[in-house]
């Protein structure tokens, strides 16, 4: 595909496109066979995550294949300075962006000081991860490919949060093309916003920012965008001439010419492609428990297999009640730990394993997963035992001993304890499993709603803090996921937002807005501030084992079940797949399999 273009002169040779020191990336069978269309799907432009793990997974560190250690990427090598309160990145000398222009210290800089720090793009500051004690870290150009991070305080988890996505805006935005729609690098940037529609130049910066909408947008990514979004039903991805990965025999990567993913908004439609061999690998949307039977029947028709996906969510899903409730009453039932206790003795997990969840997985809380070096068998298996006579003990411990007519018990102010769980409706949705825990909590005497929404209004409501209780899948749980996602250990990141969002934007803050929350919590948030200020790696899991030991005390949330294995499908012709693979977002799948050295060998 691009030696043609060499030989036509619209391209130079590629040893003139490789950088000095290109990465040099292990097939996980063999070198492959350059040629093919990987056929995927996804549901529309609020699915573009799947685009970010499959061609967009390029930051300066990334994650092995085991999720054990971080590894160089776009930065060939870090230094770290002064017990971690300093980082050198060396970038690889003569790598480029897509459109054949320098990648340089130049980027680095300009996309965390006038991207990640201008106001108008970015009205909430840097993104935690480079802050500590509050305060952001500055960077400094050392040379043409060396950039100096330095912070007040120790940061021990900045390599670690340097591989998520999190941290993908640092190589993100190129210079040369970007600065053109910035006013503080071009004074005409408002005159240029306001002739395309714009009110304002952000809003235009942020419009060409998106590279899944952009095709003009330069990237450091294996494919780059040829048809996007808006342009008809397909995408269509096709080789990086200036990719800077090759295979251990120096071919450049990627193997796999083009990427074309089908636009398709129903998820039925979309298991019918997968089980008429039209999708050659892919995990997101057709992988529910629901479809496994049916790809499973289509396996030999279709020429497709199964791998294997390890959950990192720590349960099925969690019912979060809201501490922070604008009710008082409510507010006051939720952080009655007897209550949340006495809610859980009364879920008959069991059954839903058996009923909903074909028999897989176990009773389980929010606590990190068994292949977790965070693992405590305690914490994961509290007030997992179905009793209603307990659970009816907790509840009248809590104080809630009156009831109605109907025989639903009464809250302090004499009316009926409803609680509305609200979750994200759809093929994948919690329906199923809360009408069972609706039947079981009514036994108890409490009264639940089982409220499935479309994504908007479920995000529109726990924003406005307008929830007595959701529903979600608790992340954070997975391999070395408890310290990098602490959202459901304690209210410190935006999923916190299901069950406290007051204490989490008090956290955020640093106390200047929110509500203080109690004194546990508190001392939470403060040996989790020790953590990421602790660059030794036995000091700092042990301090997150104390913050654990807290949320075991504090008991937060009702978790269902442990996430039975999850899979996807890759056709028999599609090579250099992992067998088994996490399922995270910290660690992007399939992302840092490096989906670059896959390949198609058509039979």
């Amino acid at each position: 595909m691009l030696a043609e273009r060499v030989r036509a002169g619209e391209l130079p040779p590629v040893e003139e496109r490789l950088p000095e020191e290109p990465l040099v990336v292990e097939p996980v069978e063999r070198p492959g066979v350059y040629g093919g269309e990987w056929a995927s799907a996804m549901t529309g432009p609020s699915d573009a995550a799947w685009l970010q793990r499959i061609t967009g997974y390029e930051t300066l560190t990334r994650w092995d294949l085991a999720f054990e250690s971080v590894i160089p990427n776009v930065a060939r090598e870090i230094t770290v300075e002064d017990d971690g309160r300093a980082y050198v990145i060396h970038l690889r000398r003569g790598m480029r962006w897509s459109d054949g222009a320098p990648f340089t210290a130049d980027d680095v800089v300009f996309a965390y000081d006038s991207v990640l720090g201008d106001p108008d793009l970015f009205p909430g500051g840097r993104p935690d991860l480079y802050k500590v004690r509050g305060e952001a870290g500055t960077i400094e150009k050392v040379d043409d490919h060396t950039v100096r991070f330095e912070f007040v305080a120790p940061n021990g988890l900045f390599l670690e949060n340097l591989a998520t996505l999190y941290a993908a805006d640092l190589t993100k935005y190129p210079r040369h093309y970007f600065e053109r729609f910035h006013a503080k690098h071009n004074p005409d940037a408002p005159k240029l916003a306001e002739e395309e529609g714009h009110e304002h130049w952000a809003t235009l910066f942020q419009a060409k920012s998106d590279v899944w909408s952009n095709p003009e947008h330069p990237v450091l990514y294996p494919w780059v965008p040829v048809r996007v979004f808006g342009e008809g039903s397909r995408l269509i991805y096709e080789r990086n001439p200036y990719y800077w990965k090759v295979d251990p025999e120096g071919r450049q990567l990627p193997y796999i010419d083009r990427l074309v993913i089908a636009v398709i908004d129903n998820p039925e439609t979309m298991t019918l492609r997968a089980t008429s061999g039209e999708i050659d690998m892919q995990d997101r949307t057709i992988n529910t428990p629901a479809n496994k039977p049916v790809l499973a029947r289509a396996r030999e028709s279709g020429d497709f297999r199964f791998f294997d996906e390890v959950p990192t969510n720590c349960v099925t899903f969690a019912i979060a009640l809201n501490l922070n409730h604008r009710d008082p009453v409510k507010r006051q039932i939720f952080r009655n730990r007897d209550f949340r206790v006495g809610l859980s003795h009364a879920i008959n997990r069991q059954e839903i394993i058996d009923v909903v969840y074909l028999r897989q997985g176990e009773p389980y809380q929010v606590a990190p997963r068994p292949d977790s070096p965070f693992y405590d068998e305690e914490m994961a298996k509290q007030y997992t035992e179905y009793d209603t006579d307990l659970a009816n003990e907790y509840l009248d411990r809590a104080g809630l001993t009156e009831r109605d007519s109907a025989g639903f018990r009464l809250g302090p102010d004499g009316r009926r304890i409803t609680i509305a769980v609200e979750h994200i409706g759809g093929p994948s949705s919690q329906t199923d499993p809360l009408e069972l825990v609706r039947a079981y909590w009514r036994e108890v005497g409490i009264e639940m709603l089982n409220r499935p929404e479309d994504r908007a209004l479920f995000e529109e409501r726990r924003r406005a803090n307008a929830h007595d209780a959701t529903a979600w899948g608790a992340e954070g749980g997975g391999k070395l996921e408890p310290l990098l996602r602490t959202d459901w250990f304690f209210p410190s990141r935006f999923e916190s937002i299901n069950y406290a969002p007051l204490w989490m934007q008090w956290y955020e803050t640093n106390g200047q807005a929110g509500e203080r929350p109690p004194e546990l919590v508190r001392r939470q948030m403060e040996l989790y501030r020790r953590v990421r200020e602790t660059v030794d790696p036995k000091q700092r899991d042990e301090l997150m084992r104390q913050v654990l030991r807290l949320a075991k005390e504090f008991f937060y949330h009702i978790g269902i079940s442990l996430a039975p294995p999850s899979y996807g499908i890759v056709k028999n012709d599609f090579h250099n797949v992992p067998e088994e693979m996490p399922a995270s977002f910290i660690w992007p799948s399939p992302g840092p399999s490096n989906p670059e050295q896959y390949f198609i060998e058509r039979r």
